[in-house]
Parts: structure tokens; C-alpha cells; sequence
């Protein structure tokens, strides 16, 4: 590491506590019954499990959870149990960007209602090819009709599904004209090279990489953390990288090498399925493979070369 690149990652290590929100967060899986409702125990259970192994919060409602395959009542209805059940909304953060901006509305006004100020905003993403101009115009509408100087927006950048890609030029309008509720993004890309941009761009801005293989390069050039859905079966060692970075542990390199190759192992089936499979075997509850249509569940065959593959680069759950 040259002198320039260590002096760098003094000034983000002591700048991360500044940003609004920061660290390992999991965007959670969601159980659900042989109907598809969701099955608020085996949710608690889950998501205190993870807070246990380390995570620093939850991201529910992201594309993890299938937000997209349920109801806005269903969405608000596990956020309610969610908090009752003792999930403090200093933890959460809510995905609540739809394509009708009344949903998005609503299910933001509610997650501020709850106390709960950190959501996760997809852009409308129905409609394609359309120009940052409109696209400031769905945010600001949401920002000014929800109305709370307390409300911090993390923008979703997830071309690959919502096909709405989320560009520099977007963020700088809406940091223009609303430099407090904007407050970071999660960049789901897959593309270091735009991850790049971004802090280069904005380094007050809360930049988190959607997956761990980006977690420590992000770290090092100024990054939040992580929001990451193999969180959901490998939170502590997610979280053993993070806190060796903090701590300029020797071994931050060979913990980070672990979980990379974690993530590639699971990578190579379909993300949800496979995570819910992996919880179906932690939980020794079949009833966890399931996924609302049009996703299928992971095959047994699938399954079993998943544990094989993980298996082979020394995965421990705990």
C-alpha cells in the first residue's frame, strides 16, 4: 500500500462514524407459509440471529426479501411485528420504492410513523429509458410529500432487475436540492468501476457495495460498509472483516480472501432460492425453501452441490 492510499484509509476509518449509516447490514430473507404469508416468528427468529452474529442492521423489503411479490399492507404489517417484536428501528432500514409513488409514499410515511427514518428507495422502475430529469421529479415528490427533515434516503442502484439505472448526474440534482434526506446509496451493480465513481464523487455520500466482495476495497477508499444478502448465512464472518479493517488486524486480507470466496460459491445459484435453502438446513426447517412465484425453489440436486461447493472453501456458520 503506498503512502497515499494509507493515509486514505486513516481519513476513512475516521470518517465512517460520521456517515448516517454505516457497517454490515443484511437485507433479510423473508419466511412465508405454505399460502405465501409471512411467518413473523420464524422472522424474528431469523432476523435476531443475524443481529447476534454481528450485523449492524437490517434492510427489509430490499430484493432479498421479495418486496416486489408482496402486497404494500403485507410490507407494513411485518414492519408493525417487526418493531413489537423488539427489532429496534435504529437497526432497519425499509425498502419502499414502487412503481406507484402513492405506494412509495405511503409506505415511507409509515416507516417514519414507526420511527424508523432510513429507507431503501428504488426508482419507479416499470417504465425505461427515462431521463434523470423525471426520475429527480418521482424522488423529490416523494421527499416533499412525505415532508420530515428527519427522513435519510438511500437510493438502490440495481440496473440488472429494475432496468432504471441510478446515474451521477441523478444524485447530483437531488443532493442540490436536498442535501440532508439524501443520504447514500446502495449499488447493487456488481461494477467496481462505478462503486469507484461514486466515492470519487461523493465522499460524504454513504456508499454501500451490495455484496462483500466489495466490502473492503469500499472500506479502504472511503465506503459505509456493506449491504449484503449472504449476510443472511454468513453475517459473522461478513462482520469479522469489517471489524478487522477498523482495527488494522493483520489478518484482514486472508479473513476477506474467506468470505469472497463464500460469496462466489453462492453466486452461483439463484440468490434468494439458494439463501433459503442454506436457512432451511441452519433452521433444520424445510418450510424455509419456500419462495413466492415466479422464483422456484432450489432443487435438492442444487442444493446439495451448494453444500458441497461450500463445503470445499471451509464455510462455518459460526
Amino acid at each position: 500500500m503506498s503512502p497515499q492510499e494509507a493515509a486514505a484509509e486513516i481519513t476513512a476509518k475516521k470518517d465512517i462514524e460520521a456517515l448516517p449509516a454505516s457497517g454490515v447490514w443484511t437485507p433479510i430473507l423473508m419466511p412465508v407459509d405454505e399460502n405465501y404469508a409471512i411467518d413473523i416468528g420464524r422472522f424474528l427468529e431469523h432476523a435476531n440471529a443475524i443481529l447476534e452474529r454481528g450485523c449492524h442492521g437490517l434492510a427489509i423489503f430490499g430484493t432479498t426479501s421479495e418486496a416486489n411479490s408482496f402486497s404494500v399492507n403485507e410490507r407494513k404489517a411485518l414492519v408493525e411485528a417487526a418493531f413489537e417484536g423488539g427489532i429496534s428501528p435504529q437497526q432497519v432500514m425499509i425498502g419502499t420504492g414502487c412503481c406507484a409513488l402513492t405506494d412509495s409514499v405511503d409506505l415511507t410515511r409509515h416507516a417514519v410513523s414507526l420511527g424508523c427514518r432510513k429507507v431503501l428507495v428504488l426508482p419507479p422502475f416499470y417504465y425505461k429509458n427515462m431521463s434523470d430529469a423525471g426520475l429527480f421529479r418521482s424522488y423529490a415528490e416523494l421527499i416533499e410529500r412525505v415532508g420530515d427533515p428527519g427522513l435519510r434516503i438511500f437510493l438502490y442502484h440495481f440496473p440488472q432487475l429494475s432496468g432504471v439505472p441510478i446515474s451521477y448526474r441523478l444524485i447530483e440534482l437531488l443532493l442540490k436540492d436536498f442535501p440532508s434526506v439524501v443520504a447514500g446509496i446502495k449499488d447493487s451493480s456488481g461494477d467496481w468501476n462505478n462503486t469507484a465513481g461514486l466515492l470519487q464523487r461523493f465522499p460524504d455520500f454513504a456508499v454501500f457495495p451490495g455484496s462483500e466482495t466489495y466490502m473492503l476495497q469500499g472500506l479502504r477508499s472511503g465506503g459505509a460498509g456493506c449491504i449484503t444478502a449472504t449476510a443472511n448465512a454468513n453475517a459473522g464472518a461478513i462482520r469479522r472483516v469489517y471489524d478487522a479493517w477498523r482495527q488494522s488486524d493483520d489478518t484482514t486480507d486472508t479473513l476477506n480472501e474467506r468470505i469472497v470466496a463464500v460469496r462466489t460459491a453462492i453466486a452461483n445459484y439463484p440468490l434468494v432460492p439458494a439463501l433459503k435453502f442454506l436457512a432451511s438446513k441452519f433452521y433444520h426447517d424445510p418450510t424455509w425453501r419456500s419462495v413466492l412465484p415466479p422464483m422456484m425453489p432450489l432443487s435438492d440436486a442444487d442444493g446439495a452441490d451448494l453444500l458441497k461447493r461450500l463445503e470445499s472453501v471451509g464455510f462455518n456458520r459460526a
